[in-house]
């Protein structure tokens, strides 16, 4: 095995996972062609809205998504036929550069962003299953992507505003109104782009606190003072549901309010 912190050493890879946050995303975009030959898939794992979500979405041809990838970049570093989409159920902790506590896996769901079933992806969820990581492949990987989504989407910033557990945020009536009326909002959404999500928000909260008093990962970044992926996790919902027409006042105040709160501990850019 040989590994380099430089992809220009590497050279054309089979396989490239992308597994940084996306505040580094910019960063990974500058440096990761190197690694990318004709028939090179590319695995981005992570969380939120991937800058390719929307690429081939009624209404947003030809126009990425601003809020991951200002100006296009990342989808000019990273050509959307490469891309294998993915979604991860884990729970994980960073306690040392380089060093991730895995606590939780369930699985890895990948698929064409297109849609449909493929043998490449199938191949890339054979080899994460043969290493021990549990991996399927799906005919609906943005849906997937989307629903995990609907609760990171305010479980994340408002732990990390308020330092809260997952039990304390769902214990609290009126917090959990507020995430559930915001969930609502994202499940019209996705409505409109094709990816119905049918779980009702309060049915997902009681699935959610089986985890106990659970940190979310953008509170364990604000402990940490590691900066905060609120784009792709708040922003971006926000701008599609400006695309498509969906009201979003409960949604609205996380990018005020979270933004903010990362901005006065320097942990948000101050440009956004």
């Amino acid at each position: 095995m040989h590994a380099s912190h430089d992809p220009a050493d590497l050279g054309h890879q089979d396989v490239v996972f992308i597994t940084v946050k996306a505040p580094a995303w910019p960063e990974m975009a500058r440096t990761i062609s190197p690694l990318i030959g004709p028939s090179t898939i590319v695995v981005p794992v992570m969380n939120g809205v991937p800058w390719w979500f929307c690429n081939g979405v009624a209404g947003f041809e030809g126009v990425g998504l601003e809020s991951v990838d200002p100006g296009g970049a990342i989808a000019q570093a990273i050509p959307f036929e490469h891309i294998v989409g993915c979604v991860v159920h884990a729970s994980a902790s960073q306690v040392a550069p380089g060093l991730v506590d895995g606590k939780m896996w369930d699985r890895a769901i990948l698929g064409e962003p297109c849609g449909g079933e493929s043998d490449r992806a199938g191949a890339v969820a054979a080899l994460l299953s043969d290493a021990g990581c549990t991996a399927v492949q799906t005919p609906h990987v943005r849906t997937e992507i989307w629903y995990k989504l609907l609760g990171n989407l305010t479980m994340n910033p408002v732990s990390a505003i308020t330092g809260a557990t997952i039990d304390r945020i769902l214990g609290e009536p009126l917090v959990r109104a507020f995430c559930s009326a915001a969930m609502r909002e994202a499940a019209e959404i996705g409505a409109r782009i094709e990816r119905s999500i049918e779980q009702d928000p309060e049915d997902r909260h009681e699935v959610t606190a089986k985890l106990g008093a659970f940190e979310t990962s953008m509170l364990q970044d604000a402990e940490a003072g590691r900066a905060l992926e609120l784009d792709a996790i708040v922003a971006a919902v926000r701008e599609i549901g400006r695309g498509v027409d969906v009201a979003t006042p409960n949604i609205d105040a996380l990018p005020g309010l979270a933004p903010l709160f990362g901005r006065v501990r320097g942990l948000y850019p101050d440009e956004h």
